[in-house]
């Protein structure tokens, strides 16, 4: 009987993300230890912490904040999925943490009706893997695959929000 990697690697827990600061970050600090649904819970966690720090965060703090958690994202959701045993670990949730805050900082503030539009289409568009997310999902890999097909989804959901404010404008 072969043992493989995934058999011996550990499974994400609260032990597991306590061992290694990279393993908090990408677990969004507990949030993608949901038993269901750990992306959701993760980009609830990104829009409960966005409403937060927004009380102390400008616009301008929140770019580098985006920028700077994408660029330790790529490194932090890539060591800890290879820690994992896998590709692209579900509780690793850092990926949906950023690109919805992304969402959000071009959002900011709107109603909380489009708030929750952003965040229906953000999740549709990161579970439902299409177009260019699916491409990114497949073809990239490591921490960067992790990242980007996050940040893509955001890229559509900002688009079609658009798209949306734009038609209702018209009318």
């Amino acid at each position: 009987m072969t043992v493989t990697a995934s058999e011996t690697a550990p499974r994400a827990g609260w032990r597991f993300m306590w061992r290694n600061p990279l393993h908090l970050l990408a677990l969004g600090f507990g949030s993608g230890l949901s038993p269901v649904a750990p992306g959701t819970a993760g980009t609830l966690f990104a829009w409960a912490s966005f409403a937060l720090l927004s009380a102390w965060l400008n616009a301008a703090d929140w770019a580098v904040l985006i920028a700077a958690g994408a660029v330790v994202g790529v490194w932090a959701c890539g060591r800890t999925a290879r820690a994992l045993g896998t590709d692209d670990p579900s509780p690793v949730v850092w990926d949906e943490i950023v690109a919805f805050w992304l969402v959000l900082l071009l959002v900011w503030p709107a109603p909380w009706a489009e708030q929750l539009a952003a965040f229906l289409l953000f999740r549709a568009f990161d579970a439902g893997k299409w177009l260019a997310v699916g491409w990114a999902d497949r073809h990239v890999k490591g921490g960067l695959g992790i990242m980007l097909d996050d940040l893509i989804a955001a890229g559509f959901t900002l688009l079609v929000l658009a798209v949306a404010v734009r038609l209702y404008a018209l009318r």
